[in-house]
């Protein structure tokens, strides 16, 4: 495996919203500029044409995001659920913590950086939290620094 590879964990919800993107981005999207690029070429001198340079922009932004997630689906693995331990804290568990200064209690599921999303609850493995909390059992008391400082918390609960 070479320098430039990186694994990628996905659910099989995240893993086919990327694949969506992908397909949307080389079917429609990709139509989509290259008429752009058709009618501003119609228009005349490309030298002082804004509309070109702009399309063409447009078109190698695009073609690099393809080859992002070609890139990145050509190493992405599929996340058993069937197979997560939840004796621990690990990727697709659900994670009941108790703020030990605010008594707050809050529930986030463990996810990928590219399935994270706050609003549902659901934290990225390499944010502050979710990092700190990996491998952690119910019980186990935990201080995770965040931008904020630092945050103590207790591990209350753990599920799928």
């Amino acid at each position: 495996m070479s320098d430039t590879q990186h694994i990628s964990y996905f659910t099989a919800e995240g893993l086919k919203k990327l694949k969506d993107e992908l397909h949307f981005l080389k079917t429609k999207e990709r139509t989509s500029v290259t008429n752009q690029i058709a009618e501003a070429r119609d228009k005349g001198d490309l030298s002082e044409n804004a509309e070109y340079d702009a399309a063409r922009e447009a078109q190698g932004m695009l073609e690099a995001r393809i080859a992002k997630l070609e890139d990145t689906l050509s190493n992405a693995r599929l996340i058993d659920s069937n197979t997560i331990d939840t004796s621990k804290v690990s990727i697709l568990t659900k994670v009941k913590i108790k703020n030990i200064k605010t008594k707050q209690v809050v529930q986030y599921t463990i996810v990928t950086q590219s399935e994270a999303n706050l609003k549902e609850g659901k934290i990225s493995i390499d944010s502050p939290i979710g990092h700190g909390l990996m491998g952690k059992k119910v019980g186990d008391k935990v201080d995770i620094t965040v931008p904020a400082g630092v945050i103590p918390f207790e591990i209350i609960d753990i599920s799928l």
